[in-house]
């Protein structure tokens, strides 16, 4: 959606081919053409893997037995991620046109059809060849875009269309080699939608923005294993259109260099709801113009409605949801220094503070899948720190390093559902009370060394924070290296590059019972010609 053009002169080829472990392959295929008007690309990617991985199941235990068939000892058994495999394609075309005289044509479109089986849990006993759980997926993106620039101003709009195609299907062996379906959900939504935008500079000082979208969703829902009667006419699923409109206008005034504000008012409404005035409001300053350090500050109004899939998707849907509405506050430090050709510095912290009500989560279900529902009153605050370092030694050699880390308890202080409910005064299920990552890279000439490291703390997957069964996802440190050399001949340039992913075989997991693969390689050939 938010595509630019190529910038491309002349033809442009890009071709790269991927292999990795567990028979994984990656195509990636670009063509381009440009000129003073003209700005083309077509891009394509396939990506086919079986997902195969072995890793080690920690919710079962084997048992050794001794001559007289006494346990003598238990371990966790090692298996293989069955029925996970994948096969994606995208095809994005892209056409513009500037008539040189301050307007551009745009026209985007992009195709992409999926097909994903999900794999076995690690606490299911049954053969993988007693069931079917398959996931199909065909969308078409197009968008239409006009722009028209001038020297204080600027009008934009689009139109575009969305058609999306989703089938799950879930069917298992009852006996003799027959399938039974358990599941056949088939969603079709179809949206057409318009924007338009514009943007006025009145002098050095101001700045005014409007915008305005509108979205028209038809969808269609249904299991056919599923069937409800009202009023003694069988229903299967949700047939439902929604128009959905959003407006907003703002105005940003700096009236010196080191000091700015702005002021956002935005309205929106889903189908026949309206929602109440939506403002935000912003200001920033520099404190200190030796290391550029700056104070910003905002506060806004979150106001969301319940999206259709949300509401409707099956399986999992909750047409029952309420709107989340609330408060957020934020406020911080950042800087930047630094000499030419040398090093350069740059940091910030963030504080936020949010206050949502009927907060919607996805949580997974006794089913198998994940569905939505309401908390009641969510408070979710923390600090988020983040630092950029580029060293410049000598001539050729380059050293980046970045970092962030994440304070971020979200406690639910809702109301009690039931006398049994535990949940209030927890973290919310899935969210991590405290994450980071530092990548750091060293480049020497056409080689380059990249290192990525990243940390989860502990996530809850139920909402009463309760440990005692498998109520949490352990703590894991995730490390990632790149090696990269790049090779340029008078006909084209070259670039191979090899990755090896959880570099240490980290054994951890994202959802529970779905284990992720161990240590695991990528190696990249990329080929771009050069052309007379």
């Amino acid at each position: 959606m938010t595509t630019k053009p190529a910038n491309a002169d002349g033809f442009g080829l890009q071709y790269i081919q991927g292999i990795g472990s567990f028979n994984s392959f990656d195509e990636f295929l670009r063509l381009t053409y440009g000129n003073r008007h003209w700005q083309v690309s077509t891009r394509a990617v396939l990506s086919t893997s079986p997902n195969n991985y072995l890793y080690r199941n920690h919710d079962k235990k084997e048992n050794i037995y001794d001559e007289n068939m006494n346990i003598i000892d238990q371990y966790y058994p090692i298996e293989e991620n069955k029925s996970g495999a994948y096969k994606d394609f995208h095809l994005l075309q892209e056409a513009y046109y500037n008539t040189g005289t301050g307007h551009r044509l745009g026209l985007n479109a992009w195709y992409i059809q999926s097909r994903r089986e999900l794999p076995m849990l690690t606490t299911d006993y049954a053969n993988n060849t007693d069931f079917e759980n398959v996931q199909r997926e065909q969308t078409f993106r197009g968008v239409l875009s006009w722009d028209f620039l001038r020297t204080n101003y600027k009008v934009a709009a689009k139109a575009g269309y969305i058609y999306t195609y989703m089938a799950y299907d879930y069917k298992r062996d009852v006996g003799n080699g027959n399938m039974a379906n358990m599941t056949q959900s088939r969603s079709t939504i179809h949206t057409a939608y318009a924007q338009a935008e514009g943007e006025y500079y009145l002098g050095k000082q101001w700045l005014f923005t409007a915008n305005m979208a509108f979205y028209q969703h038809f969808v269609e829902t249904r299991d056919k294993n599923i069937i409800k009667i009202e009023g003694g006419n069988a229903i299967v699923g949700y047939k439902k259109a929604r128009p959905e409109l959003t407006g907003s206008v703002s105005a940003k005034w700096q009236p010196i260099d080191r000091f700015g504000m702005s002021v956002v008012v935005r309205e929106e409404m889903y189908g026949s709801e309206w929602s109440p005035i939506i403002p935000a409001f912003f200001i920033d300053g520099v404190l200190w113009p030796r290391i550029n350090l700056m104070a910003k500050a905002s506060v806004s109004r979150n106001y969301r409605f319940p999206t259709l899939n949300d509401m409707y998707f099956l399986p999992g849907g909750n047409p029952n949801l309420k709107r989340e509405s609330g408060w957020t506050y934020d406020a911080g430090l950042s800087f930047a220094v630094g000499r030419e050709n040398l090093y350069t510095l740059s940091g910030s912290a963030t504080w936020f503070d949010s206050y949502i009500n009927d907060w919607i989560i996805w949580l997974p279900t006794t089913k198998g899948f994940f569905s939505p529902r309401n908390i009641k009153d969510v408070h979710a605050y923390g600090v988020e720190l983040k630092a950029n370092l580029q060293l410049y030694l000598g001539k050729n050699w380059q050293v980046t390093l970045d970092g962030s880390f994440s304070w971020t308890p979200s406690i639910n202080n809702g109301e009690l559902l039931s006398p049994a409910d535990q949940s209030i005064g927890k973290q919310l299920p899935y969210v991590p009370e405290y994450s980071a990552n530092v990548t750091g890279k060293v480049s020497y000439k056409t080689f380059s060394f990249l290192y990525k490291w990243c940390y989860y703390s502990q996530r809850y997957t139920m909402s009463s924070n309760d440990i005692t069964l498998t109520g949490k996802l352990p703590p894991y440190f995730m490390s990632n290296i790149a090696f990269e050399k790049k090779l340029s001949f008078s006909f084209a340039d070259f670039s191979l590059t090899f990755n090896i992913n959880n570099l240490f075989n980290e054994e951890y997991l994202s959802v529970l019972s779905r284990p992720m693969p161990g240590i695991n390689f990528q190696l990249f050939l990329g080929i771009t010609p050069k052309w007379r």
